[in-house]
């Protein structure tokens, strides 16, 4: 089942405001509460691929609201391929995918052109905790946490990797882009080791948005206006989505508290401005796994 184009943006962009409202940022949603499976994983496809971008949210919020652990969903089809059902008065979620359209229009000197119309399109999907009957692979959880030293020393070798200048001082972390450098306060100064890989992770998403990287710009001005808050979204989501497969818990900073009334009247104005961030988010999260060494097969 697909969901009218014309939908899709207003319906996603009101289930996140009203989050935000509420103070809570959706993306920290499975961290805040107790999660059955052990780990926090990105929502699977029926075949195992990761969900990206703004479809992770929307799934993260729905398996909270509805309470699964079980980090796979398919569509009603799928389930019956499988040989399976949906459950009666199940409850499906929604998840979108990026089409488009090819107009053929006239210009002023007569000449026709075509043009591309890119829009989301949304369909239903269901996790495999509402669908009875599936192999029983599909049911079981997700595999355990390394153990924390594990964890840090890789999400340490992780950032060593993408060869980023990381500096250490003062109170303060931030990106700073005339120098091109990471600054970091040091690392005693935070709680534990995963508050500080936890707000690296941040960092280093900012640290995409250079020139000669990402080359992301919205126009940034001075603190607190539109851009601002736009590449604040950014750093947010895609620092949460680093998070996530560092096997982290992501850093609820302070002085991010102040941007949600930035970030509501962002979303408030521009129904596209939350797909938008959560892309760029995942863009930023694939340049950084990009950096890493490749595997040996």
């Amino acid at each position: 089942m697909t969901t009218d184009r014309s939908d899709v943006y207003t319906r996603i962009t009101d289930q996140i405001i009203a989050e935000l409202e509420k103070g809570v940022r959706p993306w920290l949603k499975p961290w805040n509460a107790e999660h059955a499976a052990g780990r926090i994983t990105r929502p699977l496809r029926a075949g195992g691929e990761p969900y990206k971008g703004i479809n992770v949210l929307m799934l993260w919020m729905s398996a909270q609201a509805q309470g699964f652990a079980a980090p796979i969903w398919m569509t009603f089809n799928q389930a019956k391929g499988l040989g399976a059902c949906v459950k009666k008065g199940a409850k499906g979620s929604l998840v979108v995918y990026a089409n488009h359209v090819t107009k053929t229009e006239t210009g002023d000197d007569g000449e026709e052109a075509e043009r591309d119309i890119y829009f989301m399109k949304g369909y239903t999907v269901f996790n495999v905790e509402q669908v009875e009957g599936l192999p029983a692979h599909f049911y079981a959880t997700a595999a355990p946490q390394l153990d924390p030293v594990q964890r840090i020393e890789a999400a340490d070798l992780f950032f060593a990797n993408t060869g980023a200048d990381i500096r250490h001082g003062g109170n303060r972390a931030y990106y700073a882009g005339e120098p091109d450098t990471i600054q970091m306060p040091p690392f005693v100064s935070f709680k534990d080791a995963e508050s500080y890989c936890a707000t690296l992770a941040h960092e280093l998403t900012h640290w995409t948005k250079h020139a000669g990287r990402l080359d992301r710009d919205f126009g940034r001005k001075a603190f607190g206006d539109e851009g601002y808050a736009r590449e604040e979204l950014v750093a947010e989501i895609g620092s949460a989505f680093l998070a996530c497969d560092l096997e982290l818990t992501p850093e609820p900073r302070e002085d991010h508290a102040s941007y949600l009334d930035h970030w509501l009247k962002v979303l408030k104005e521009d129904k596209r401005a939350i797909f938008q961030a959560a892309a760029y988010a995942q863009k930023a999260a694939d340049y950084l796994h990009g950096l890493q060494p490749k595997l040996e097969s």
